[in-house]
């Protein structure tokens, strides 16, 4: 057994569960439920995409996961600034920004990246000041 095949890790994302709440206009499937779940089935770390347009996970989803879960949350967020001050407020062990465009049924890539720098190191500013605070 190698050193890197040690470091595995299980994450779970668990945006269709929300996807399926939300098309059901319903309480459920509960997206709490689902990530406790993972986590008693063996999962290192809980994904949820926080996207612009609401579309499944719910600012509500978030910050209950982030009270109610014990492995680390890695949240996929819009690049607005409204999702940047919930990510600020919860403090998600891992974020992946994810450039989206609200008409898109799913995301695509939205480039180049090289063209985004400012936005990333501004991002990447706030979360150094939060942590330094």
């Amino acid at each position: 057994m190698t050193l890197r095949s040690l470091s595995k890790k299980l994450g779970v994302n668990i945006d269709h569960v929300a996807t399926l709440r939300q098309a059901r206009r319903a309480i459920e499937p509960s997206v709490l439920e689902a990530a406790l779940d993972a986590e008693q089935g063996g999962a290192d770390s809980i994904t949820v995409h926080l996207r612009e347009d609401r579309r499944h996970i719910q600012d509500a989803d978030v910050f209950e996961l982030i009270e109610k879960i014990y492995v680390p949350l890695n949240l996929e967020m819009s690049v607005s600034p409204e999702i940047l001050k919930i990510a600020l407020k919860v403090r998600p062990a891992k974020t992946c920004l994810v450039p989206e465009k609200r008409q898109e049924l799913t995301t695509r890539r939205v480039g180049p990246f090289s063209k985004k720098k400012s936005l990333f190191r501004t991002i990447d500013a706030a979360f150094g000041e939060k942590r330094s605070k």
